[in-house]
């Protein structure tokens, strides 16, 4: 069973038996607004870059980071799937990062999600823009947060996966920020771990 997540909400990443999970996939689909106007159906479909990355933290300090430009982590737990330059027409996933849970370093207890547009256009350019969590394993969809609010920034903080102790704990974020690079995002990402 899906749960839809809002700003601030949190759920566990464990299985219904109280197992945890071992394998979760970070997706992210979107699609590009249509072009209104007489002359939108002479013109070629927009195409919208977005980019997602995964940051890993070990409390406040930064470790890692997994993007377009860098696909897997340096301990090999965090893959991503490759640059979608376009995004997608349908409601499936055009970029996912996949984290192997038990693989994460020991001293890395915080991985955030962030989305970011490359080409520059604002969130008002895209529609239909969802982050979602799946049990890799099972391919069961876990939880989703729709990216509702469009508006003039080029970024989203959308969502961290949180250690404590042996427990993996998903939070939902969904802070809009400008940026169209992680590392222009990292000083608002630190304001969340």
């Amino acid at each position: 069973m899906t749960v839809n997540l809002t700003k601030g909400q949190q759920i566990s990443l464990s299985k219904t038996d109280g197992r945890p999970l071992t394998l979760i996939r970070m997706g992210l689909g979107w699609q590009a607004t249509p072009r209104h106007g007489f002359l939108a159906r002479f013109m070629p479909p927009r195409d919208i870059d977005l980019d997602a990355s995964a940051v890993l933290f070990s409390g406040a300090h930064f470790i890692d980071v997994v993007y377009f430009d860098h696909l897997l982590s340096d301990d090999g737990s965090v893959e991503h799937s490759g640059d979608n330059r376009s995004g997608g027409t349908g409601a499936g996933d055009d970029e996912f990062i996949r984290v192997n849970l038990p693989r994460v370093s020991p001293h890395v207890d915080q991985i955030v999600f962030v989305v970011n547009s490359f080409s520059g256009e604002t969130f008002e350019a895209i529609e239909n823009a969802h982050c979602r969590l799946v049990d890799d394993a099972t391919g069961q969809e876990l939880a989703r947060y729709t990216l509702a609010e469009s508006g003039p920034q080029t970024a989203q903080i959308m969502a961290k996966v949180v250690r404590r102790g042996a427990v993996w704990n998903m939070v939902a974020i969904g802070q809009a920020e400008s940026g169209r690079t992680f590392e222009d995002l990292l000083p608002a990402v630190a304001r969340h771990v």
